[in-house]
């Protein structure tokens, strides 16, 4: 309350000063107006100039209040500055009373610093007052607060208090064995982690949720294999019964076969004996020593009879056993992976006879199996093992399950067992491998040049050449390139210029359209530079020609010996120098082939030079 009387006194006095300042102004206007009234004086003649002067002050104060934007109800502060302004050219002007106005100026510019300290000091005060006012309804509000948080712990501690006897009843409950209940029940403990989720997402009801929706799905699964896989222990032995059965009706068959083989044999040997009998006098004797002879054949030469007869007939029914053993086989290998032991199913898969489960289809089944937290991809698993035992078993695996290996040991960041696997030089690698490593050089650029030398072993062992030589340049190895490229059969164009855009460099741009060993340049000069210059090449291409001007007897005799780029082409690299600000190339350019016999300079406004223009070009 001090406080607040204080500013109150403060502000009384500083309006009560203000009021008698304006009093007092206002007292020795009216006196002046009416001692002018009493007494008729002629008004004051004007001179030329001070009318002028009035007239650029009035100027400046219309301009000044225009540019500041000021209306009537504006800012004081604005109006006193341009009147200040006003005041001061005032008495600039006027020399006769330029100390006395000076000390007018003075005393009002003291005032009014005065008033808006007072206004300032009113200001600071009034905010201090109503802080000082509010204390007692913000301390109000608080000790509101701390009630109402007071009544909320205490709601909290009765529901933990509630909460608590619910689980000891419940912990009671659960230690009371239930006298009911007549088979053994698998005890539960609530703190125990639950299989296939982690602490956090235990506790969270969504992955709950999606947990229990995976366990049913398995449920399911396991009661259609009971159905489709297995049988009940009651129809066990009427099953051994009937295989037992099969087992008899497939021996005597077999026996019964054996039998109709030999006479198939005997009489097919006896029909060989008719026709050499044939082809011989017919004599009864002869017949009678033919078939002694094959008898005696027979006796002597039993084990080449069984297999004469056996190469006879193709289908062995002793190959019925093989097939019998590779169901058993697939059959444990789906129950490894019904169990989830991929690693064991991988394996036993990789090593299956006949690679019958060495294909596309055990492949997506590994790869539908997805991620298991911990632990190794289980498609990963199953391409380690199918390589591996394609190099210890020398058995030539597919091209496209070696290229599938390689994309999964990629994405898993496992390029050092893509290295191991290439540089064995056992695996069948096809282009689509090579595409594979080349582009892992953009995820793992700490082993760039590792991938680059991958995939050309890749390429080249597919023969690829265009792209073997595309990673030696990445690895810039531009001498073994060009040394690998003349020993091969000529590439099209269009691969050089791919070369060129996958791999940009003024020195195989120089290489390739030079000669090499006395082997004449794959590319001419003028087409690979016109080709360039339009594309994000355009800067190497201009590097090199920069190279060439230093030497300009070279340049000229390439641009001489070029047949396959035409003078018009030339004129048109010439200008791409000159668009982009190589005035010393195009300078260069057009000089030389001014200089070539029969190329003249055709004016453009000229009617009858382009009418010659065939002649001369």
């Amino acid at each position: 309350m001090k406080a607040s009387s204080g500013v109150k006194e403060a502000s009384d006095a500083i309006s009560s000063d203000h009021n008698g300042s304006i009093a007092g102004i206002s007292t020795m206007s009216a006196s002046s107006s009416i001692q002018a009234q009493k007494h008729s004086v002629l008004p004051p003649i004007i001179p030329e100039s001070e009318k002028e002067f009035l007239e650029t002050i009035q100027k400046y104060i219309i301009s000044e209040i225009g540019n500041v934007g000021c209306t009537e109800q504006g800012p004081a502060e604005q109006y006193y500055i341009i009147y200040k302004n006003v005041f001061e050219m005032i008495i600039e002007h006027v020399n006769a009373y330029k100390s006395t106005l000076t000390t007018i100026k003075q005393e009002y510019d003291a005032f009014i610093e005065a008033v808006k300290k007072g206004q300032q000091t009113a200001f600071y005060l009034h905010g201090k007052l109503k802080v000082l006012a509010c204390e007692p309804t913000t301390l109000k509000y608080y000790m509101k607060r701390i009630i109402q948080l007071q009544e909320k712990i205490r709601t909290i501690e009765k529901n933990s208090k509630k909460i608590e006897t619910l689980i000891e009843k419940t912990r009671m409950l659960r230690k009371t064995p239930s006298k009911t209940s007549l088979s053994p029940t698998r005890k539960i403990k609530p703190s125990q982690k639950i299989p296939g989720l982690n602490r956090r997402d235990s506790l969270d009801i969504d992955a709950l949720a999606n947990h229990l929706a995976y366990l049913q799905r398995k449920v399911k699964e396991m009661k259609e294999d009971m159905l489709t896989k297995y049988i009940p222990v009651e129809n066990a032995e009427n099953i051994e019964n009937d295989l037992t059965w099969a087992l008899g009706l497939r021996d005597e068959a077999e026996a019964e076969n054996e039998k109709l083989k030999f006479c198939y044999y005997r009489i097919t040997q006896l029909a060989n004996v008719v026709g050499i009998w044939e082809n011989s006098d017919k004599t009864i004797e002869t017949l009678q020593n033919l078939v002694s002879q094959m008898i005696e054949y027979e006796k002597l030469a039993k084990g080449v009879t069984a297999s004469s007869i056996s190469s006879v007939f193709e289908c062995d029914p002793t190959k019925s056993k093989e097939a019998e053993d590779l169901i058993e086989y697939i059959e444990r290998f789906n129950e490894l992976f019904s169990r989830g032991q991929y690693e064991a199913a991988a394996i036993y898969a990789a090593n299956c006879p006949r690679g019958i489960l060495r294909n596309e289809e055990t492949m997506e089944k590994f790869r539908a199996a997805g991620r298991i937290k911990g632990k190794m991809l289980p498609l990963l698993m199953y391409c380690e093992a199918l390589v591996n035992s394609s190099i210890a078993s020398n058995y030539p695996l597919h091209e496209y399950l070696a290229a599938e290996a390689i994309k999964c040991a990629l994405d898993e960041e496992r390029l050092d067992l893509v290295m191991h696997w290439v540089t064995l030089q056992k695996l069948p690698l096809s282009e689509a491998a090579g595409d594979a490593i080349y582009k892992y050089a953009d995820v793992d650029k700490h082993h760039r040049s590792q991938c680059f030398a991958l995939a050309q072993i890749a390429y080249s062992q597919c023969k690829k050449h265009k792209k073997v030589i595309l990673c030696m340049c990445k690895q810039g190895q531009i001498t073994g390139a060009l040394d690998y490229l003349h020993q091969i059969p000529t590439l099209p164009t269009e691969d050089y210029i791919f070369l060129l855009r996958q791999c940009p460099s003024t020195e195989l741009i120089r290489c390739l359209t030079q000669e090499w060993n006395g082997k004449p340049a794959p590319l001419s000069l003028g087409v690979t530079l016109l080709t360039l210059l339009n594309t994000e090449q355009k800067i190497y291409c201009l590097r090199l020609l920069e190279e060439l001007v230093t030497e300009k007897d070279i340049l000229e005799n390439k641009i001489v010996n070029d047949s396959a780029c035409t003078v018009e082409a030339w004129k048109q690299i010439a200008e791409i120098c000159l668009n982009a600000r190589r005035e010393k190339l195009f300078k260069v350019l057009i000089s030389i082939l001014a200089a070539q016999e029969g190329v003249v300079e055709i004016p453009i406004d000229d009617a009858d030079a382009e009418l010659m223009n065939h002649v001369f070009l």
